[in-house]
């Protein structure tokens, strides 16, 4: 297609360059012959056009382009033909290319999908082709090779992730997270259980995604189409006003050689593609012009919850086991996380992050059996293991410590496995789906940005639902809702004004496909919520969103501004030539300069740009991410002080395990406290602009270093075994701690750890 705009472009200016040539060597009928021929291109060209959109039932300018053609054909003005043709040529050859490179940058992912996979065999690796890949299939990917299937990691790993997301450094995985095909093993060879086929795994959905952004974008829909109906007629007017005044019919050319919009046709396909452009290398995938339009224009966003606003995969919280009886809390988490290396689930991978985490060493399981609807059992070092429903684990009344397990599950909105060793039960893992720390921010710096409304829809429980609408800050919150209900609601709120809807499920494809623009987060797996949408998020950052939406909106303000002046230039220029003081050859020269200035202000789309995401530098992004896994780390420090805490509710109220608690927060807490205070807090204040931003985590820092001071002094004035009043303060000031330092974790991922890249990454 771009060949063609090429072939018109060169033989146009070819020709007026001949023609000048010829008349500076005194031959004009030379010279008028190849303006004359000129011109004849850019009309057949022109006519083309008119027809096809004529076919499509569209409004369009290219009419006046092409009068002009006529007009200065008509009147025997051979040369401003032939620069209107060059305009004309010039413009069409800019947007093929415009819409070409965009082409280029999408297509440059689906040009790597791998072909082949290597199953892990007894024998040693095979290589199969990648469609027959299964899930549960263990593969091993060498150095240097693309990772071919969706997958969960069986041991550390170092990848190149910029296909997808752009980032440039390596990234370190851990055993047990879930690993995007596509990806480049850039360390030493690692090894995976499968969790997708190919065909439903990341890149075969970023292919198709290509392929309807490709689709989507063929059928351009210019802004300057809607100027045609008003512009046009008003154009029309003005050349036959001319003539009909002056008598003249050069007069009524002259108004449409200088009408001619090519800033319209010129600019607004510049500054809209290089929005696509720019989206896409931050991993946004906009399905063409008309997408990052809607984007742009957007003023009631809607979210799904789960994957969207939170993480959507569970982390590991805590262990509860009965007090003083049976295995430990690490040693249940050591055999749960040994026999679920073998299992697809969801939480499986959560377990076995969680134990590489603790440092536990696992263990090769045995006789492993997937009992559907129920859990897992097998042999780990001997015991047999279970994991699973409660109903599969405990049999008869509840114990004591299983009721409080699960009341605590109800009050934070967790999720719960439990775990049996040798017939009995011995422990309840506890595992929440976190908010994403960018969230709260990102929704904070879009309402600055025109976002009006902001309304929660998700098919889980009202009060959890509630809890991360607060948390936040939506408008609205609307839980329990299944697909049918999220359509309803969508259409609802396009009432209030043009709407974007943010999913990544299937059962989110119906609302985002009703919604003005359906945003979907693909980052683990392009689903139908991707195929439905108009914008799809490639990198697991929500923050991309906000990008996005930043960028489609400057890109339809400089296309506005493009517009605006050149059409305000060719509007002077065609009261002046409607006047008699601009000839026709005059006016198209002219008009080039107006089309330059329109190009040049279409440009500055290309410009950096404010955007929400805050760029660090390298040292700086080392160092936090170093602090953040120590901040990892002592989550688990942070649960133990609620355990403990629990553990003081009945008889004998033994002290040791709280004196030991207190040396870990003494040692461990406050020298990472201390690190994040005299670290993290100025690059926090460095990247948003003051040390305001960080005086609430600096008043926090010393309030938790005051409460653990409170909290030993109490404990030495204490007995080892103390009686029941005398816990009542330790009880108070260990809740009372624990509160402190969950609202301040959390006010750290969000304020500090949420402007690093992949915080996880060592």
């Amino acid at each position: 297609m771009q060949r063609r705009e090429q072939a018109l472009f060169a033989a146009t200016t070819v020709l007026a360059l001949a023609g000048l040539a010829l008349a500076a060597a005194d031959a004009p009928g030379a010279a008028d012959a190849a303006w004359i021929a000129a011109a004849v291109l850019g009309l057949v060209y022109s006519t083309a056009s008119l027809i096809a959109a004529a076919r499509r039932r569209a409004a369009t300018v290219d009419v006046i382009a092409w009068l002009a053609l006529v007009g200065a054909l008509a009147v025997g003005e051979a040369f401003a033909g032939a620069v209107i043709a060059v305009m004309l040529a010039s413009g069409v050859l800019l947007e093929a290319r415009a819409a070409a490179r965009a082409r280029r940058e999408l297509s440059a992912l689906a040009a790597r999908a791998p072909r082949t996979a290597r199953r892990d065999t007894a024998s040693g690796p095979v290589e199969v082709p990648v469609a027959e890949v299964v899930v549960g299939d263990r593969l091993v990917v060498g150095s240097g090779e693309i990772v071919p299937v969706d997958g969960r990691l069986l041991g550390p790993a170092v990848l190149d992730e910029a296909a997808l997301t752009g980032e440039p450094l390596p990234v370190e995985r851990r055993a047990g997270e879930d690993l995007r095909s596509g990806v480049v093993n850039a360390g030493s060879p690692l090894r995976l259980t499968a969790t997708a086929t190919a065909e439903a795994s990341t890149y075969a959905g970023v292919v198709r995604l290509v392929a309807q952004a490709q689709a989507a974008s063929a059928p351009f829909v210019r802004i300057a189409d809607r100027f045609a109906l008003a512009f046009v007629p008003a154009t029309l007017v003005l050349a036959g006003a001319a003539w009909a005044v002056a008598g003249d019919p050069v007069r009524a050319v002259a108004v449409l050689v200088v009408a001619t919009p090519c800033p319209l046709l010129l600019a607004v396909p510049i500054a809209i593609m290089s929005g696509i452009s720019r989206a896409a290398r931050s991993g946004v995938v906009v399905k063409g012009g008309a997408a990052l339009e809607q984007l742009a224009a957007g003023r009631v966003l809607l979210f799904d919850k789960t994957g969207t606003l939170t993480a959507g995969r569970p982390v590991l919280t805590d262990v509860v086991t009965p007090a003083g009886v049976g295995p430990s809390a690490g040693e249940v988490l050591r055999l749960a996380a040994s026999l679920d290396q073998s299992s697809a689930h969801v939480l499986a991978g959560a377990i076995v992050t969680a134990a590489h985490d603790r440092g536990l060493r696992l263990a090769a399981p045995e006789q492993v059996r997937e009992r559907h609807g129920y859990g897992v059992e097998g042999v780990v070092d001997g015991h047999r293991v279970r994991l699973g429903k409660a109903a599969w684990i405990v049999s008869g009344p509840p114990p004591a410590w299983v009721r409080q397990a699960r009341r605590r599950a109800a009050l934070d909105g967790s999720l719960t496995v439990f775990a049996a060793i040798d017939d009995a039960p011995a422990g309840v893992l506890l595992l929440e789906d976190p908010v994403r720390p960018q969230a709260p921010r990102m929704i904070r710096r879009l309402r600055t940005a025109g976002i009006t409304r902001v309304v929660l829809v998700t098919g889980d429980r009202a009060d959890t639902a509630e809890a991360v609408g607060r948390i936040v800050g939506v408008d609205a919150v609307h839980a329990d809702c299944d697909p049918g209900d999220k359509l309803a609601l969508v259409r609802a709120e396009q009432e209030a004004g043009p709407t974007i809807m943010v999913g990544d499920g299937i059962n989110d494809a119906p609302a985002l496909a009703a919604a003005g623009v359906g945003v979907a987060l693909a980052a683990r797996g392009a689903t139908a919520s991707a195929e439905a949408a108009d914008v799809v998020l490639t990198v697991d950052r929500l923050d991309a969103l906000a990008d996005a939406i930043l960028t489609a909106r400057r890109c339809r303000i400089i296309a506005g501004w493009a517009v605006g002046v050149g059409m305000g230039l060719s509007a002077a220029a065609m009261l002046a030539a409607a006047a008699g003081y601009l000839p026709p050859a005059a006016g198209a020269l002219l008009q080039e300069g107006i089309d330059v200035a329109a190009i040049a202000i279409a440009l500055t789309a290309l410009l950096p740009a404010p955007s929400h995401t805050v760029v660090l530098p390298p040292a700086d992004i080392a160092t936090a991410r170093r602090l953040y896994a120590e901040h990892r780390d002592v989550r688990v420090l942070v649960e133990q002080v609620r355990t403990v805490a629990d553990a003081l509710h009945h008889p004998p109220y033994d002290l040791g395990p709280v004196r030991e608690l207190l040396e870990h927060l003494e040692v461990r807490l406050l020298a990472h406290e201390h690190a994040e205070e005299a670290e993290l807090l100025p690059i926090m204040a460095r990247a948003l602009g003051g040390v305001e931003a960080t005086s609430g985590l600096s008043r926090t820092h010393a309030e938790i270093e005051h409460q653990i001071g409170r909290l030993r002094r109490t404990v030495d004035d204490l007995v080892l075994e103390a009686e029941a009043e005398d816990v009542t303060d330790v009880r108070r000031l260990l809740y009372g701690l624990y509160a402190i330092l969950r609202l301040h974790n959390a006010q750290e991922e969000e304020g500090a750890f949420s402007l690093v890249p992949d915080p996880s990454t060592p």
